[in-house]
Formats: structure tokens, C-alpha cells, sequence
């Protein structure tokens, strides 16, 4: 059964306000502009349509049609800006643009402010330390350990710190076992996300509080875990004033991973040798075959009695994502939900993609479920993964997985980071304005959900 409870004031009033600023952005355009703004309005649609298409043309094909695709992207809404301006109604369009981007806003801030009244993961106290190690890539982030003086700082809390040795290969969790066996109390790294989920497995292993300090490049972990990514050394605040959450680790085939595993098109491209020099050039490379006429594995996904056939690309990850288009960069509201959130891309031509790049994850073009465990497999022996980054093969098939509650993270009780708030959606926010408490889906309501994406 869910739980339910009713919205505050404060997002009754933003709801409000979203619902007010989208019929205040429509009246002005109709009635000020009359009939023509109607038609300003479904040129701007054709627009962005002509403008998904040429993505799609631009990343899938090479020569003369890439560049064609390249112009419409460039040319569909320059076009829409020139008519707009030609018609005299560039006042009433950009009076209505800011009333919509208003409604936006206070539809995400509606939707926020219930999200924390829900409650998001709670930390408990953490017990006093005192035999603290970190793990720390000098090479990580540019050299973000240097440069913030990581070393020294944590030093001076009392923690031994273990610098890796990047000149030579070295065995991350042995490294950790080891700091075990000699007394520690806390393992924590300092490093890109792949190099966190390996010492996060021995500490899980051994049920050691873990400390994340966001010295890699994009620190996807450390953000969900509203972490400052900006300044890696405030994680260390942690050691002296922290609280415990107890999160979920993803499992692929026996390794832990803590955000994604990517199979498909992204995973094939990052198994290149000369992708981690130079990431845009060898993707655009590579694109074209692996979105038409698929040059990689040919995938099946089994979700809990759901199968995907075919997907180009398929993300696995520890916990949902919350994004209303996949092509955001999209955030995870929990990390202790016990699921793994799936979702999978497979666009079919340019009239797909158009429809994929502009109503993201309700598009025909990608399905997404919440199971607690996915099973690919493929036509060859061996499957590309992209484990939190890092470039792997598995033999087929490779089962993903998720263990609730796995893993203590040690973070600062003042974190600056704040969740993010769910997907808009117009139902939801009449909902919150008129009072009415949300109601969790019961198991019975996700898995009717999966069965009708999947068709």
C-alpha cells in the first residue's frame, strides 16, 4: 500500500502560480495576437521538429547528409526567429515565452518543495572515528588532490591517507582489504566514480562507513548525494560533524557499480582506445554505425518478465533517474529505493528521433522501468559495458541487480547540494493546487506501467 500525504502551503501557492503564468502565456498569445499567433505558435512546433531531425541526420549519417543535418538543426529555429521578428509579434511571443519559462520554474519549485516535505534519505549520526583512511587519485580531476590540498587537510583530521601510485596498475580493493585488516574505521576516496565503487564494495563488505570526496571529472555520485563538487575538501567536514545514509549498490555480474551501467552505443564508444583524448570526436566517429545499421552486439533485455529486443542504447542504474528529457543530464531524488531504474533507446529514423529528442522519455522511442533486476544478454560471448565510466567487457549474459540499504555514506550534516524534484507534469501540479496528497504506486500500478510501455 502507499503512502500519501497532502501538499504545504508553500506548494499550493507555486502550483498556482505555474498553472496562472501557462493560461496568462496562452491568453496573450491568442488574444493579443489573435489568429496569428495561433499560426506564430505551430511554426515554432515545425520548427523544433525540423531542428530534432537535423540532430538526428547530423549524429547518424557522415558527409553530405551529416552536414545537411547540421544545417537544419542550425537553420529551423534561426528561420522561426526571422518570422517571428518579420511579423511584428516578437513582443507578444517573448511576453509569452517569459510567462511559460515563469511556469516552469514555479512548476519545479512546487514540485520540490513537496519532494522534501515527503522526506528524502535520512541520516543518522555517525559513531566517533578513529582509524579514518582515504584513498586518494592524484591524477583524478586534473589533479584536483593538489590542488585543494586534500592530502594535507585530511591529514590534519587524522586520517591516513594512501596515495595511489598512477604510474603503475594497481589493485584498488586489495588496497582497501588490506587498510581493513590494518584497523580502519571509515574508507573513503578521493577519485572518479569508477575508483569510488570499487573501495564503496569493500566497505559495504565489511560494513565500514564510506566517504565520498568528489575529486574525479564529473562526480555524478557525490551530486546525487548533494555533495559540493565545486570544492572536494568540504566532503572532509564529514570526519567531524557527518551523518550516516544507508544507500543501495548496484551489482553487474559480481561488481558493484554506484550510478550506471551502459550497454549499446555509448558503451561501444567508450571501448575505443582514443576516446579518453578525444571524447566528441570519437563519438561523432562512431555514431553513425552504431544508431544506423548497428555495428555493435545485438542486445535482448529481460526486465521481470519484460523483454527489449534490439535496443540501441540501454542504461542500467542504481536507482531511477529524474528526468522529464533523456537527453538532460538527469539527477537520482533517492539512492535508497531498492530498485534500478532501466531505460532503453531505440530510434528508428528521423521522424523517431524528432519525436524522442522532444518529448524525451514518453517517446515511443524509449521505454523505462523500475525493476530489481535486469538481465542482458547478446549475439556475441562477450557484452561492452560502461560500468560508472569505465570501459569493460562481461561475458553474456550479464545480470544486473540491486542490494537495498548495502552501503553507509559518511557525509557532512551541511551539505549544499539539494535533491531534485520529480519530472514536471501538468496533472501533478493541478493536484499539489488543489490540496490533493500524492499516493505512491503500489507494486501492482509500476508493474501495469511496465507492461503498457513495453506494449
Amino acid at each position: 500500500m502507499g503512502t500519501s500525504h497532502g501538499p504545504t502551503t508553500p506548494a499550493r501557492l507555486l502550483a498556482w502560480a505555474a498553472v496562472l503564468c501557462f493560461a496568462a502565456g496562452i491568453a496573450v498569445l491568442v488574444i493579443a495576437a489573435e489568429l496569428r499567433g495561433v499560426v506564430v505558435l505551430l511554426v515554432a512546433l515545425a520548427g523544433l521538429v525540423v531542428a530534432a531531425a537535423g540532430v538526428w541526420w547530423g549524429l547518424a549519417h557522415r558527409g553530405a547528409v551529416r552536414l545537411l543535418g547540421v544545417l537544419l538543426a542550425v537553420a529551423a529555429p534561426v528561420t522561426v526567429v526571422l518570422l517571428v521578428a518579420g511579423s511584428g509579434l516578437w513582443p507578444v511571443v517573448l511576453a509569452t515565452a517569459v510567462l511559460w519559462t515563469g511556469a516552469q520554474g514555479c512548476s519545479r519549485a512546487a514540485l520540490q518543495q513537496e519532494h522534501l516535505h515527503a522526506g528524502g534519505m535520512r541520516g543518522r549520526p555517525g559513531k566517533p572515528l578513529h582509524h579514518p583512511v582515504l584513498i586518494m587519485n592524484p591524477k583524478s580531476g586534473d589533479g584536483k588532490v593538489g590542488r585543494f590540498g586534500l592530502v594535507e587537510k585530511a591529514e590534519a583530521l587524522g586520517c591516513r591517507v594512501i596515495l595511489l601510485n598512477t604510474s603503475a596498475q594497481q589493485d584498488l580493493a586489495a588496497i582497501a582489504r588490506r587498510a581493513v585488516a590494518d584497523g580502519a574505521d571509515l574508507l573513503g576516496v578521493a577519485g572518479g566514480d569508477g575508483t569510488q565503487a570499487l573501495v564503496a564494495a569493500v566497505a559495504a563488505q565489511h560494513g565500514l562507513p564510506f566517504l565520498v570526496i568528489p575529486a574525479g571529472t564529473r562526480n555524478h555520485f557525490a551530486l546525487d548525494l548533494g555533495l559540493d563538487r565545486a570544492d572536494p575538501s568540504r566532503a572532509l567536514e564529514a570526519l567531524t560533524d557527518g551523518v550516516d545514509l544507508r544507500i543501495d549498490l548496484g551489482d553487474v555480474s559480481g561488481r558493484v557499480f554506484v550510478n550506471t551501467a551502459s550497454f549499446g552505443a555509448y558503451a561501444e564508444i567508450v571501448q575505443r582506445p582514443e576516446y579518453r583524448d578525444a571524447k566528441a570526436a570519437t563519438a561523432l566517429a562512431e555514431l553513425p554505425d552504431l544508431l544506423t545499421g548497428y555495428t555493435g552486439a545485438r542486445l535482448t533485455a529481460q526486465a521481470e518478465g519484460t523483454r527489449l529486443d534490439d535496443p540501441q542504447a540501454l542504461l542500467v542504474s542504481n536507482n531511477p533517474y529524474a528526468t522529464g528529457q533523456v537527453l538532460e543530464a538527469g539527477r537520482r531524488p533517492r539512492l535508497d529505493g531498492g530498485v534500478l531504474g532501466l531505460l532503453a533507446v531505440h530510434v528508428a529514423g528521423a521522424a523517431q528521433a524528432a519525436d524522442f529528442a522532444l518529448r524525451g522519455e514518453r517517446s515511443d522511442a524509449v521505454t523505462v522501468l523500475t525493476p530489481h533486476e535486469v538481465t542482458v544478454t547478446a549475439d556475441a560471448e562477450r557484452i561492452p559495458i560502461a560500468l560508472d565510466g569505465e570501459a569493460l567487457t562481461m561475458e553474456a549474459p550479464v545480470h544486473c541487480s540491486i542490494t537495498p540499504g548495502a552501503l553507509h555514506v559518511r557525509v557532512p550534516r551541511h551539505r549544499p547540494g539539494a535533491p531534485p524534484a520529480p519530472r514536471v507534469e501538468w496533472r501533478g501540479i493541478g493536484r499539489i493546487a488543489l490540496g490533493r496528497p500524492s499516493q505512491a504506486p503500489s507494486p501492482a500500478a509500476v508493474a501495469k506501467r511496465a507492461a503498457v510501455a513495453c506494449g
